[in-house]
């Protein structure tokens, strides 16, 4: 099985740019005028180009809004040191959320990006929590 992650964004290029600078993803190729694929190791992400207020779905009632929004489902990406990726996130733009959280042999902070979403920064003293 293989997993991606869409994360949908008012403008593309402003996301291209905090991604890439903020979680050092690379652009691998542009699909149509609204879809980036960018790529890091394992993990691959495509931007989706949405405007605000639009319906995600016809069967969901809310609207697209890319002020900071909370959401069951959130991504987390593993670095190997926590306050390095922390200041080179907050420099991009990120918004930090937490202090640094211990867990089970790891180290967590949580941030949102410029549109909105959540996501956490994690490094483990291992290969995963303990």
């Amino acid at each position: 099985m293989r997993m991606i992650v869409n994360v949908d964004v008012p403008e593309l290029v402003p996301a291209i740019e905090f991604y890439t600078a903020a979680l050092g993803f690379e652009l691998t190729r542009r699909l149509d005028d609204d879809v980036a694929e960018l790529k890091n190791g394992a993990a691959l992400i495509y931007l989706l180009e949405k405007p605000a207020g639009s319906t995600p779905s016809q069967h969901v009632a809310d609207r697209r809004g890319y002020t900071r929004h909370w959401t069951p489902v959130h991504f987390d990406i593993v670095v190997d040191d926590l306050s390095q990726a922390a200041e080179r996130a907050t420099r991009a733009g990120a918004t930090r959320e937490s202090g640094c959280l211990e867990w089970r042999g790891s180290k967590c902070i949580t941030f949102s990006d410029p549109f909105g979403h959540g996501f956490c920064l994690i490094e483990f003293e291992g290969d995963t929590y303990a």
